[in-house]
């Protein structure tokens, strides 16, 4: 399970990335307008296997190749799902929510850990009834020791499994020390900003900065 302190943190491209590195399957179950917080211009119910072009589905199946399955939704404005599930009319089910079979299955939440699905449930929540193993995805800069913390915190205060810490951004290695110390979490690695980002850039730069077998 992936989720991150945020948004815009690069929980798709990472998500993308591992799914390449371990020949995962990928799930996002929810999605709110496309890939960028681009409005989209009607509401699907997601159903067929093709992803809709400009999606976080569309964008892993580039960057990676991988198998993908179909959102449970997919809501038009690009706001929380609680609040873009209200405008579109739309009532989240959560509790019918699971995930696809696969020998190896990637899931992306949307945003942040505490990101509500609706106004009862968290994205967190959700984590803790499946047990997942849940890989937060950190930046390296300023602010992300507390945004992390928070977010292990807040998993852990529910019975999440936490895996790890993966970080997207420049390099700053006291932060990414600061948050394994103080979060006692293990850091599984970083992946640098890419100046070209398509699925052989980003398969190298998953092959140098993480191991295989951390993912196990």
């Amino acid at each position: 399970m992936i989720t991150s302190t945020g948004t815009d943190v690069g929980k798709t491209v990472f998500a993308a990335g591992l799914c390449g590195l371990i020949g995962a399957e990928y799930w996002k179950p929810v999605q709110s307008g496309l890939a960028g917080n681009v409005e989209n211009d009607a509401i699907s119910a997601a159903r067929g296997d093709a992803a809709q072009p400009g999606t976080d589905r569309a964008e892993v199946e580039r960057l990676s190749g991988a198998r993908t399955h179909p959102e449970a939704v997919l809501l038009p404005q690009p706001l929380s799902p609680h609040r873009a599930a209200e405008l579109a009319g739309v009532t989240l089910d959560p509790a019918g929510w699971t995930p696809p079979d696969a020998a190896r299955l990637v899931i992306e939440g949307a945003g942040g850990a505490l990101v509500p699905v609706t106004r009862q449930v968290l994205f967190a929540d959700l984590f803790a009834r499946w047990q997942v193993p849940v890989i937060v995805v950190c930046a390296t800069g300023l602010g992300t020791i507390s945004h992390s913390l928070t977010a292990l915190e807040s998993l852990r205060a529910r019975g999440v499994p936490v895996h790890g810490v993966a970080f997207v951004g420049p390099a700053n290695d006291d932060n990414m020390a600061t948050i394994g110390d103080l979060g006692r979490v293990r850091v599984l690695g970083r992946l640098p900003l890419l100046d070209r980002l398509d699925r052989d850039s980003l398969s190298a730069a998953m092959r140098s900065a993480f191991s295989a077998g951390d993912f196990a």
